[in-house]
């Protein structure tokens, strides 16, 4: 393969994983229209359209999906074998990209950004804040953040902090007016703030557990967000019900802003991992990171 090729491909690659053709060609230092101009040239040297492209969104045809497909193990192994030579170096360099959902990226990674640059000041740290679950190896990315329930049989995980509870919360005010839910059921008469997880169509049914069977209530209510930080920004101001993590509900209930509810309903699960793919030497800036978030957040039993 010539290099022209390879860059062409490489290209192609990023300005799939980015979905925009402005993000690839700022990763890539290179100018849209320029980056534009090679797609178009590999398009017509393969015969083949790859990208669907419009005013808002470009996104892969069958056919590009399937060449992502074979360039991801490609371009993984590309790095891997450059990652083991830059293993001889004193420190890491390179980028390391990174995928979380925006509660962990907020929890987990905002607080230790500048302890990560201080131990790694040549490491160039790529970061989406996405709650969709996606598949990092297809995207191109070197570890996720993920809770572990969700992850795949083929990820090295890394327990960050310890189990979570997902709790119902309101105002005082709200149940003041309205009255206390005893039980998940009693949801359907209230105003509930519900979240649409990023990639999905419906709306998140809200989870419960009882005598060890977990079982999902489907809430309706004023408001429908995909952003949990706003749906709670919502139940303080008296709205309705919104359902998040203790650990992240937890300064507002100290304060007494929010009313934890239906606890009897709310048994702990997995929390958050880091995770990434198995059989796969990780980079050492991937260790680095590593050790940094296990000195803040040690792992907890449970």
């Amino acid at each position: 393969m010539r290099g022209s090729e390879f860059a062409d491909l490489k290209a192609f690659a990023t300005i799939a994983r980015h979905g925009h053709f402005a993000r690839a060609a700022a990763e890539l230092g290179v100018t849209p229209s320029a980056l534009s101009q090679t797609l178009r040239h590999l398009e017509a040297r393969l015969g083949v359209r790859l990208l669907h492209r419009t005013t808002r969104s470009v996104a892969p045809t069958e056919a590009g999906a399937r060449l992502l497909a074979r360039l991801g193990a490609v371009f993984a192994e590309l790095d891997l074998a450059l990652e083991e030579v830059n293993a001889f170096r004193d420190h890491p360099t390179g980028t390391l990209r990174l995928i979380a959902p925006r509660s962990a990226t907020e929890h987990f990674l905002r607080p230790v950004l500048a302890r990560y640059h201080a131990a790694c000041p040549d490491v160039v740290v790529d970061l989406t804040v996405d709650d969709a679950v996606v598949d990092i190896v297809a995207g191109g990315w070197d570890a996720g953040i993920r809770l572990g329930e969700r992850l795949e049989q083929d990820m090295v995980a890394v327990r960050l902090g310890g189990p979570l509870r997902q709790l119902a919360v309101a105002s005082p005010a709200y149940l003041a007016r309205h009255g206390t839910p005893r039980t998940p059921q009693d949801l359907l008469q209230h105003a509930c703030i519900n979240w649409r997880q990023s990639g999905t169509p419906a709306p998140y049914a809200w989870e419960f557990a009882h005598e060890g069977r977990w079982f999902e209530v489907a809430v309706t209510g004023p408001l429908v967000l995909n952003d949990r930080r706003l749906a709670v920004d919502a139940a303080l101001a008296g709205i309705g019900i919104t359902l998040w993590s203790d650990r992240f509900l937890q300064p507002f209930l100290d304060a007494g802003v929010l009313v934890p509810l239906l606890e009897d309903y709310s048994p702990p699960f997995p929390g958050f991992h880091l995770h990434y793919p198995a059989g796969r030497h990780p980079p050492a800036a991937l260790r680095a990171l590593i050790d940094v978030l296990r000195e803040a957040f040690p792992p907890e039993p449970g």
